[in-house]
C-alpha cells in the first residue's frame, strides 16, 4: 500500500474511533484491500521459516474469497481461494492426520450460501473436502442452516480433529454443532458428534475460539456475553461460565486467545460499535483493559505468540478493519 493511501485509511479509522476516548495504537502493517467485505482472519505459522507465515482473511460476498497475505500485507494470489459463496469465518490447525504416515496443516472456513464448510491443506491449498461438507442438515427453521462461525479443535486427549460451527440464527439450546473430521483411504468425511451451547436469542453467534491444550471453547453470544464450554465432547454440555457482556457497547464480535505471554493468558474480544478491543484474564475471566487499535467495526481477530520477523518480534495480532483490509500489530505492543 502506498504511503498516502496508508495515511488516508489510518486517518479515517482513527476519526471513527475517537468516540471511545482511548488513545489509538497504529498498526505496523495494513494489508492490500479485498474486493468486497473483510470479516475474519486466521494465521498459519510456517514452522520451518516463520517469516514466510501466511495470514488468511475472509472476503464475505457472493463473489467471495479466502485471501492469503504475506507479513508485509501483500496478497499471495497463488494461495488465495476464489469463487466462494459468502465465506464467513476461518480457522487453522496443524498436523491433521490423513493416514498412518501423513499429516497436513489445514484451513477450514464456512461457506454460508452453499450451507457447508470447506477444508484445504496448507500451504499447498489443496481441497480435502470433495467440494464441501454440508452442515445443519436437520435444521427446520429458516436461516438455521446458514453457517457463520467456525473453530477447529485438535484434541489433546485422543488426537481427534473437530470443527465447531455456528450459524446465522438457531435454537436457544444446541446452537453449535461439533463435527469430527475423519480421514480414510477415500478421503475426509465429517460426523456430527454433538449439539451444544446456549443462545440468548438477542442477536447471533459468530465468533468461536478453542483452547486446544485445555479443551475449552469460548463463543460470543453477541447481544449477551461470552460463553464458555468444554470442547471435548465426552466432558458434557454444561455451561462453565458466561461473562463480559457489561463491557460492550453493542455487538461482542471477534474472539482470540493469547496464552503464556509473561506468564499471563488473555481472551481478547472486539467491541464492534465502540471500535475497540476488550482484554480479559483467561483464568479469572476478569476485565483487564480496553484498547483502541485504530480499526473500524471489527468483526474478527486472531493472534499468535511465535516471533515471526523483525516487525513481529513478539508475535502477531491481526484485526479485521471495515475498509476492506486487515491491520497487523506486533503482539508486544498490546500486552
Amino acid at each position: 500500500m502506498k504511503l498516502y493511501k496508508y495515511l488516508a485509511v489510518l486517518a479515517v479509522t482513527i476519526s471513527a474511533c475517537k468516540k471511545n476516548n482511548l488513545p489509538p495504537i497504529s498498526p505496523d502493517v495494513i494489508t492490500e484491500n479485498t474486493l468486497h467485505d473483510t470479516d475474519d482472519p486466521a494465521i498459519w505459522v510456517n514452522k520451518k521459516n516463520p517469516s514466510e507465515s501466511i495470514v488468511f482473511g475472509t472476503d464475505k460476498d457472493t463473489d467471495g474469497a479466502i485471501y492469503a497475505f504475506d507479513l508485509q500485507g501483500k496478497v499471495i494470489e497463488n494461495k488465495t481461494i476464489r469463487g466462494l459463496k459468502r465465506p464467513n469465518n476461518v480457522d487453522v490447525r496443524y498436523d491433521f492426520k490423513l493416514n498412518d504416515s501423513t499429516t497436513v496443516d489445514i484451513i477450514a472456513f464456512t461457506e454460508r450460501e452453499r450451507q457447508q464448510i470447506r477444508l484445504f491443506s496448507v500451504p499447498d491449498m489443496k481441497p480435502l473436502d470433495g467440494g464441501g461438507f454440508p452442515v445443519f442438515t436437520d435444521a427446520k427453521e429458516p436461516e438455521h442452516n446458514l453457517p457463520m462461525g467456525i473453530s477447529l479443535y485438535h484434541s489433546a486427549v485422543n488426537g481427534n480433529m473437530y470443527a465447531i460451527v455456528g450459524r446465522k440464527t438457531g435454537p436457544l439450546e444446541g446452537y453449535l454443532y461439533q463435527y469430527l473430521l475423519k480421514a480414510d483411504k477415500k478421503g475426509v468425511k465429517t460426523e456430527l458428534v454433538r449439539k451444544f451451547g446456549k443462545f440468548s436469542g438477542k442477536k447471533e453467534i459468530e465468533a468461536i475460539v478453542v483452547d486446544d491444550k485445555e479443551g475449552l471453547v469460548y463463543y460470543s453470544d453477541e447481544g449477551f456475553g461470552i460463553r464458555k464450554y468444554y470442547a471435548e465432547p465426552k466432558n458434557g454440555n454444561e455451561e462453565l461460565a458466561a461473562f463480559g457482556g457489561e463491557y460492550f457497547l453493542d455487538d461482542i464480535e471477534g474472539l482470540c486467545l493469547v496464552n503464556g505471554v509473561s506468564g499471563k493468558d488473555y481472551i481478547i474480544a472486539s467491541n464492534q460499535q465502540k471500535h475497540s478491543f476488550v482484554f480479559f484474564d483467561k483464568n479469572t475471566l476478569e476485565f483487564v483493559k480496553e484498547l483502541n487499535l485504530s480499526t473500524k467495526e471489527t468483526d474478527g481477530c486472531e493472534a499468535v505468540t511465535t516471533p515471526l520477523n523483525d516487525t513481529f518480534k513478539s508475535g502477531l495480532f491481526v484485526a479485521m478493519n471495515d475498509e476492506q483490509n486487515f491491520f497487523f500489530f506486533d503482539l508486544g505492543k498490546l500486552l
